[in-house]
């Protein structure tokens, strides 16, 4: 009996350690030090976590700047943050690689899931201007993916050369006509109503 009164003392001492260690510390008031560091400190709320539309500023829909039946939507790939997906081209849903964070995608050659071609190209917004620039048709310029708008528009269609091989027979070469395609929007801005 005694072994158990003095096992639950032991117990209890500790505990009494154990919730006072929670307990927060008060300083002193007057004490010169911590009111001199008080006063150049200050404790501010932590920022919100950053919503996905801040992360990838390209995501939204665009309006053209040339024709006003022609709408543009970005959204992001539920798999791999890195793709988007563009709908509302002519050749159909197209999906664009991140390049450069925050708004400049690669459009890889690709076909449509209508079975159309869909040349190399660049998509790049301007998160300042609120301005979107996608341009098929030309090769990604990996050290300045702008380069290809600053250009001027070809006239006549870009050519590419298409190789195939069999086994050991000699390679056939096509040129295969490539046309440029190119759009330039303004981000619609979605407007929230709020209760005042």
């Amino acid at each position: 009996m005694k072994t158990t009164f003095s096992l639950l003392g032991i117990a209890i001492f500790l505990l009494s350690f154990t919730l006072n260690a929670q307990q927060p510390m008060n300083p002193k008031p007057g004490n010169p030090t911590v009111d001199s560091i008080l006063a150049k400190y200050n404790l501010k709320p932590m920022p919100s976590a950053p919503t996905t539309e801040q992360t990838f500023p390209v995501i939204g829909q665009y309006q053209s700047s040339d024709n006003a039946d022609m709408k543009l939507t970005i959204t992001i790939d539920e798999t791999n943050k890195g793709f988007v997906w563009v709908d509302g081209l002519p050749q159909g849903r197209v999906k664009a690689i991140l390049k450069r964070s925050p708004a400049t995608y690669k459009i890889p050659v690709q076909k449509t899931a209508d079975g159309k071609d869909v040349p190399e190209g660049t998509l790049i917004y301007d998160k300042d201007a609120n301005v979107i620039h996608v341009l098929l048709g030309l090769p990604f310029n990996d050290e300045n993916p702008d380069a290809v708008f600053a250009a001027p528009a070809p006239t006549e269609p870009a050519t590419a050369v298409v190789t195939k091989t069999k086994g050991n027979k000699k390679t056939k070469e096509k040129v295969k006509k490539v046309e440029t395609w190119s759009f330039t929007g303004t981000k619609i801005q979605q407007v929230t109503a709020t209760n005042q």
